[in-house]
C-alpha cells in the first residue's frame, strides 16, 4: 500500500537519499538531504489532497484525547493529519502541505522535529507519526519532544522495529534506523517518557513482492507510482484498516513491523527530586 510515502516529512532523510550522501561535513550532508526531502514532498503534496483524520483508524482514540487537549501539536503530517485540523498546531517542511492545512483551519508553520519553533511546555498533546526513524540524531528528537510537552502531556509516535528486518524499502523512504525494542524503551526512560500503552501500527504490506514492486516503481516510474498511490493504494489501504488493538505497556513485538506508542511526559520537578 506504500504507506511510508508520507514518512519523513519533518525528518532529515528523503526517499532515495539514505546511504547516498556525497562526501563532506555532516552539516552539509544534512542540509543537502533536507533540501532533497523538501523537493520530494513539495512535489508529492502538490499533486495530492488532504485526507481527513476521520479516515484513519487512529481517529477514535485521538479525537477523544484532542477534545480535552486544546494545546495540541502534530509534527510532519503532510496532507495526512491524524489530529482534528481546526485549532491544531502543525509543523512541516513542505509549504504546499502547510498551505492546505491552514486552509482547513489548521495552525501550520514551517519547521522540523529537531528544532521545533515553540516555547518550552507548550502542549498537552503531541503526535509524530512515521517521523522519528528518519532523523539521524534521535536523541535531539526526544529532547525536543520533551521540551515542548507539558508535565503529564500525552506524546504519541510510531516507529518501525527490528534492525534485522531492514530492507530496500527502508532505504527508499529515507529511514535511518529500525528500533530494537529494548533500546527504544531505554531512550524513552532517558528522556522521562513513561510508556502507557502500545499497538501494532501501519499499513505496510507483508508481501515481499509488493515491497519490491513499490521500490522498483518509486525508483523507475515515480510520477506514475504517485498517481497509483493517491488514486488506488491509499484509498484501498484506508478501507482495509483494522481497529487499533491497544494493550498496557509494551505489546509482544516479536512479529510486529511498526509500533504505535502512547507515552506520558514525566514531571520535570519530580525528575529533579523535588516534591
Amino acid at each position: 500500500m506504500w504507506p511510508a510515502l508520507r514518512d519523513g516529512i519533518a525528518g532529515i532523510a528523503a526517499p532515495g537519499i539514505a546511504g547516498d550522501m556525497p562526501p563532506g561535513s555532516a552539516e552539509d550532508g544534512a542540509r543537502l538531504a533536507a533540501d532533497a526531502n523538501r523537493r520530494f514532498y513539495d512535489a508529492l503534496w502538490s499533486a495530492s489532497y488532504v485526507v481527513p483524520p476521520q479516515r484513519f483508524n487512529t481517529w477514535p482514540f485521538l479525537s477523544a484525547l484532542a477534545a480535552s487537549a486544546p494545546a495540541r501539536l502534530e509534527i510532519g503530517p503532510g496532507l495526512h493529519p491524524r489530529l482534528p485540523i481546526p485549532g491544531t498546531s502543525f509543523v512541516d517542511i513542505s509549504r504546499p502541505a502547510l498551505s492546505r492545512l491552514n486552509a482547513h483551519g489548521g495552525l501550520a508553520m514551517l519547521g522540523n522535529i529537531s528544532a521545533l519553533p515553540f516555547p518550552d511546555c507548550a502542549f498537552d498533546l503531541v503526535c509524530a507519526f512515521d517521523i522519528v526513524e528518519h532523523v539521524e540524531d534521535d536523541q535531539q528528537v526526544f529532547r525536543e519532544l520533551g521540551r515542548i510537552a507539558r508535565d503529564d502531556a500525552t506524546v504519541i509516535f510510531s516507529v518501525p522495529l527490528h534492525p534485522a528486518r531492514w530492507s530496500a524499502f527502508d532505504t527508499l523512504v529515507g529511514h535511518v534506523r529500525r528500533y530494537d525494542p529494548d533500546h527504544l524503551l531505554a531512550v524513552l526512560g532517558e528522556h522521562s517518557f513513561v510508556l502507557e500503552q502500545s499497538a501494532v501500527f501501519g499499513m505496510q504490506p507483508r508481501s515481499r513482492w509488493l515491497l519490491d514492486f513499490a521500490v522498483w516503481s518509486l525508483t523507475n516510474r515515480r510520477v506514475q507510482a504517485m498517481r497509483w498511490y493517491n488514486g488506488l493504494f491509499l484509498p484501498l489501504g484506508l478501507l482495509l484498516q483494522g481497529r487499533l488493538a491497544w494493550a498496557p505497556g509494551l505489546i509482544d513485538v516479536a512479529n510486529v513491523d511498526e509500533l504505535l506508542l502512547v507515552c506520558r511526559r514525566g514531571g520535570r520537578h519530580r525528575r529533579q527530586g523535588y516534591r
